[in-house]
C-alpha cells in the first residue's frame, strides 16, 4: 500500500534573479507502507529540500504530495506534524531543554490527542515512558526528572527519536540525524533507530552522507542529483551494490560524490 506519493514536485529558489536555482525538478517517487528509504547525493542535490517539501517547511511551485492516500499539499507544516515525525542533524532541535525527559515525552505523547500537559502525566504514562526509555539501553529510564538540556548530544537525539515515534507516525523523516555525533554515538543512535523503525513498521525517509549506512539500513536507496531522482535501488540490485559500483554509476552521469559521503 502506498504511504507517501510525490508527484512532479518542483521548487525553485530566488526566481527571476541571477541566483535562481531549481532545488527540485519534476521529482516523482512513491514509498510503500513500511518502507525504509535512504537518500544520498552530493551537497545541493536536493535532499533537504525534498525533506522540507514533504514536511511542509517549503511549498511546492508545482506538483502534489499524498500521505496515506490524502493530498497534504495544501496543509501547513503544523498540520502535517500530527502525522509526520522528524529528526534534524542538530541534537538541540526537537526537545525543550529546560523541561525534564518525562515532560518532553509527555508533550510528544499528547500529540494529536485532546489532552494537556497541565493536567499532569498519569502513572500509566510514566510507566510507558520508563519502558520505552529502557529499550534505548542508555540508562535514561532512571533519569526521567533530569532536564533534557543536561544530556549529551547522543542522549538528546535518542530522546528526540523516541518523542517522534512514541505515537507511531505515518511517516518518519530523518535529516542526517547522526551527522553531528561522534562515530560511536552515531552508530548507537542508528542501531536504536533501526530497532524502533522495524518494531513499529514505520515508513521512513532518511538522508545520510554515510554510504555504508545508506546501503546497510532500510530496504531502498535513492540517489538525487541537481534536484532530480537519478537512481533508485531495491531488492537484489541494492543488496549487491558496493561503494565502487555506486561511485561508478554516479560518475557515468558526469557527477562527483563529495568526499564527505565516502565513509567506510
Amino acid at each position: 500500500m502506498e504511504m507517501l506519493k510525490i508527484e512532479h514536485a518542483s521548487i525553485t529558489f530566488n526566481k527571476n534573479t541571477v541566483n535562481e536555482r531549481k532545488a527540485l525538478r519534476d521529482f516523482t517517487y512513491t514509498i510503500d507502507s513500511g518502507d525504509f528509504v535512504t537518500v544520498i547525493g552530493s551537497n545541493g542535490a536536493g535532499k533537504s529540500t525534498l525533506m522540507n517539501a514533504v514536511s511542509g517547511s517549503y511549498s511546492l511551485d508545482r506538483g502534489r504530495i499524498f500521505l496515506d492516500g490524502k493530498n497534504i499539499t495544501p496543509l501547513k507544516e503544523y498540520q502535517r506534524a500530527r502525522m509526520i515525525g522528524r529528526l534534524f542533524q542538530d541534537p538541540l532541535r526537537g526537545t525543550a531543554p529546560s523541561m525534564t525527559i518525562e515532560e518532553n515525552l509527555g508533550l510528544a505523547y499528547s500529540r494529536g490527542k485532546k489532552r494537556s500537559l497541565s493536567i499532569g502525566i498519569n502513572k500509566k504514562d510514566v510507566e510507558l515512558f520508563r519502558e520505552r526509555l529502557a529499550e534505548l539501553d542508555l540508562g535514561l529510564e532512571d533519569r526521567m526528572k533530569t532536564p533534557v538540556g543536561l544530556l549529551s548530544g547522543g542522549q538528546r537525539q535518542a530522546i528526540t527519536l523516541l518523542m517522534a515515534t512514541i505515537v507511531t507516525p505515518k511517516l518518519l523523516l530523518l535529516d542526517e540525524h547522526t551527522a553531528a555525533l561522534d562515530p560511536k554515538t552515531a552508530e548507537k543512535v542508528m542501531e536504536i533507530t533501526d530497532k524502533i523503525v522495524k518494531e513499529n513498521c514505520i515508513t521512513t525517509l532518511m538522508i545520510t552522507h554515510n554510504i555504508d549506512n545508506a546501503l546497510h539500513y532500510g530496504n531502498k536507496t535513492i540517489l538525487l542529483s541537481q534536484g532530480s531522482l537519478m537512481l533508485s535501488l531495491s531488492g537484489k540490485e541494492r543488496e549487491e551494490m558496493t561503494l565502487d559500483k555506486l561511485l561508478s554509476l554516479y560518475s557515468s552521469n558526469n557527477e562527483t560524490l563529495s568526499d564527505s559521503m565516502i565513509i567506510s
